[in-house]
């Protein structure tokens, strides 16, 4: 069996090109020919993984909406489309459905919908006939929760082929004296994290204003740049917070690993459905911390936490709210270590990575 992830770009940032590449390595690992085909701005290239996997960069033109416009895509699938008996699409992504369309391929089909397009609602108009095909030729079409694939309006003809797999990472490992030295930098404070491109969806006005409502040993810190830096601080200002807010800006991978493991909170404010699964919730829940988030109206961020298990899940917009719940996980140490011990377990039942490659396994053997 050969398998291509088709979709997205290179380097990975966002959500849908990790799960890609992660599919690709886990699968590949597994000794499961898998090949990920996606496209870049600075020129194609081949990373070979092992000898079962490989990524496959192609050229692209220029990104314009969060999508690559890349013929070399559609070239490259047409040469080689007979090598794949299965190819897997991650939506959404227009260039990667018109390379599957344009390429003749003949085999197997599947849909990973990973969110609706909610922003780009020009290219949606011309784009839905073009999805609608690729929704009528996928044999299964797999969401990462299974709230989104039943509340998305584009899914509703075709429940009978949708299904779901969570999203699954490896542990986080944090090197534990960095994440001491976070402690002791901070000593006698709770520390609420939150991490994320500083944009409208995030809500990160409400994480920063739930400083406001909470006890002065509490330190709200937030990883992340973005278009919105120069609001929050000044909100922090306003609001006379710089003795309860931190912006860290950009963090490195170990700077995030660090501080995962030095907080006693995750918070995830994020108040539209943009946000369709927050991998980060998934990364926290690992190091065993409890997490607060927001109930986002047809997103799956509320099913990976589940509100009394793993964390609270509070109202949207709701500063007041998103502090009581800091509070009501962190005041009493008996109630914080429950819900720490039932955080680490949910990571453990529903979102390992072992546990996504099996699921997606028995899918391409349709078991």
């Amino acid at each position: 069996m050969r398998i291509l992830q088709l979709g997205k770009f290179y380097p990975i940032r966002g959500g849908v090109e990790k799960v890609m590449y992660d599919l690709t390595t886990g699968l590949s690992e597994r000794g499961v020919d898998c090949d990920m085909l996606c496209a870049c701005l600075d020129g194609g290239k081949t990373i070979e993984l092992n000898e079962h996997g490989r990524v496959i960069c192609v050229p692209a033109w220029k990104k314009v909406a969060a999508t690559m416009l890349s013929p070399s895509m559609i070239r490259w699938l047409r040469k080689h489309k007979d090598e794949y008996d299965i190819v897997h699409v991650h939506h959404p992504d227009p260039m990667a459905c018109l390379a599957l369309r344009l390429s003749g391929y003949k085999g197997r089909v599947l849909v990973h919908w990973h969110s609706d397009i909610l922003k780009q609602k020009t290219i949606l108009k011309f784009y839905k006939p073009l999805q609608n095909w690729m929704l009528r030729r996928a044999e299964k079409i797999i969401g990462t929760t299974p709230v989104y694939v039943k509340e998305s309006p584009h899914l509703v003809d075709f429940q009978d082929k949708v299904t779901y797999v969570p999203i699954g990472i490896r542990p986080i490992d944090f090197d534990a004296s960095k994440a001491q030295e976070i402690r002791a930098a901070h000593s006698g404070k709770k520390l609420v994290f939150g991490l994320g491109r500083l944009v409208g969806y995030k809500g990160f006005t409400y994480l920063v204003g739930a400083a406001k409502h909470l006890p002065d040993d509490y330190m709200v810190v937030i990883g992340g740049q973005g278009p919105l830096k120069e609001e929050l601080e000044q909100q922090i200002i306003s609001e006379n917070l710089e003795n309860k807010v931190s912006l860290l800006g950009y963090m490195s991978d170990d700077e995030v690993r660090s501080w995962l493991g030095a907080c006693d909170v995750f918070a995830l404010s994020s108040i539209w459905k943009t946000e369709a699964f927050a991998i980060v919730q998934i990364e926290a829940m690992s190091c065993g911390k409890p997490i607060v988030t927001a109930r986002i109206p047809e997103s799956g961020v509320a099913w990976v936490n589940e509100d009394k298990d793993s964390g609270l899940v509070v109202p949207t917009c709701d500063s007041k709210a998103l502090a009581d719940a800091i509070v009501a996980l962190t005041a009493d140490e008996e109630v914080y270590r429950q819900y720490s011990s039932r955080s680490k377990a949910r990571y453990e039942r529903l979102f390992t990575f072992d546990l996504m490659i099996d699921n997606i396994l028995k899918i391409y053997n349709r078991k």
